[in-house]
């Protein structure tokens, strides 16, 4: 058997790749819940990818338990496990770096989807932040709220400084602040412990592999060892 050490390692890895699942799984559905810049700075497409790679995490580990409790000469199944880390790694790298992505242009990203919103949606923001539209009033100000007409959300301008009273400044600040703290980096961040429960069923296979060849070549000495 592979050292206590070395099964210690596993386990703890394997535990961190449920919790890792679990997590993305409950949070996914959880920022489903009616909160005005969550369900503004994550879309159900943001979401959905959160869900699914919980889902591949939690597969996983299901079949890594299978896979770690098979006779000592069994390693097929940890192979298979190493398989599916590499798609769990596929998954995360795929879904971190579209994330990564859509938060570097925050601030023309974000505006298709407040154009998007409905017009309840956008007096809401607009009375939240007490700001006039997104860049200009004229074409994404929602009158109403706050923002009562045209005249009050020009008041707002500021010649040396455009986003003076507009939402595009502290709406991103949220939204980046969300993407990165709460998606990006807990997903990077689940590399990691995909990596490491790789390498440690390496180490595991590898270990009872030389276990098995060296009982073979006692079998073939008539079980009297190495001596």
């Amino acid at each position: 058997m592979p050292s206590k050490r070395l099964m210690s390692f596993w386990a703890f890895s394997d535990i961190c790749l449920l919790v890792a699942g679990v997590i993305l799984v409950v949070f996914s559905q959880i920022y489903h819940m009616p909160n005005l810049m969550i369900n503004f700075t994550l879309s159900n497409d943001m979401l959905l990818s959160g869900l699914v790679a919980g889902v591949f995490l939690l597969i996983t580990f299901v079949f890594s338990i299978g896979a770690i409790v098979q006779k000592n000469h069994v390693t097929g199944g940890l192979v298979i496990l190493n398989w599916l880390l590499v798609v769990d790694a596929i998954v995360i790298l795929i879904v971190g770096t579209v994330l990564w992505f859509f938060s570097l242009q925050q601030r023309s990203n974000y505006l298709k989807v407040f154009q998007a919103a409905s017009p309840a949606v956008r007096i809401e923001i607009q009375d939240k932040f007490s700001c006039c539209g997104w860049f200009t009033p004229n074409d994404t100000v929602e009158f109403g709220g706050f923002c009562s007409n045209l005249t009050f959300a020009n008041s707002l301008v500021d010649p040396n400084n455009t986003e003076t009273g507009r939402c595009v400044g502290p709406v991103t600040k949220i939204t980046d602040y969300t993407l990165n703290n709460v998606f990006t980096t807990p997903i990077y961040g689940f590399m990691a412990v995909v990596i490491s429960l790789f390498l440690a069923t390496m180490c595991v296979i590898k270990r009872r592999q030389e276990e098995e060849r060296f009982k073979k070549i006692d079998a073939k000495r008539g079980g009297r060892g190495f001596v």
